[in-house]
């Protein structure tokens, strides 16, 4: 009887919840791909500085088999619409995170050249729970944070939780503060 019962329950489909299938790109050839390229490819030709049809074939080939295998990992869904208020927004962020990185600088030298130093420098973790939600949003913000001299990212997970070590109290009390309110504004959420 147990057999029957078994045999049964093999028989039977599972709700349709438990049989999804794995989230594959069935258009690997679509505007993420394409977006991946073409920025690969003006890379390849800013930094290569050849112009002749071996390197610029070359370039065309590799830039094609990297968009091919990685487009996915770069823009998980692409959104032609999101991506282009996206990259001004980013771009526009850039010279505000370069004057952050230019005072913490100044701050982390005041602390090393003060005669007190070993007083001043109180390293530490501080732990907290960011607002960002998206993958990407999370990563740069992680990556800001360790641009930053005097802090360094130790920690950070895909649902906002974040240790950052801190070389004092000072360097910590901004976070997440003003660059989590820019990240949060360049990706929309």
């Amino acid at each position: 009887m147990q057999e029957k019962d078994l045999s049964k329950l093999l028989k039977e489909k599972p709700p349709a919840e438990t049989i999804q299938p794995a989230k594959t790109s069935s258009r690997k050839f679509g505007g993420a791909f394409f977006f991946t390229f073409v920025l690969l490819f003006i890379t390849w030709i800013l930094l290569s500085g050849k112009f002749d049809l071996f390197h610029l074939l070359l370039g065309v080939f590799s830039c094609a088999l990297v968009s091919y295998i990685s487009s996915d990992l770069v823009f998980d869904s692409f959104n032609i619409k999101a991506v282009s208020f996206q990259w001004p927004r980013f771009v526009a962020y850039i010279p505000w995170l370069l004057l952050q990185v230019f005072k913490a600088n100044l701050h982390v030298m005041a602390l090393v050249l003060h005669p007190k130093m070993m007083k001043r420098i109180d390293p530490g973790i501080i732990r907290f729970k960011s607002r960002l939600k998206s993958d990407v949003s999370i990563t740069t913000f992680a990556n800001s944070i360790t641009l930053t001299p005097g802090t360094i990212t130790v920690y950070a997970t895909e649902y906002g939780d974040f240790e950052v070590h801190v070389i004092d109290k000072t360097s910590g009390e901004a976070l997440p503060g003003e660059m989590e309110l820019r990240i949060a504004k360049i990706f929309d959420e």
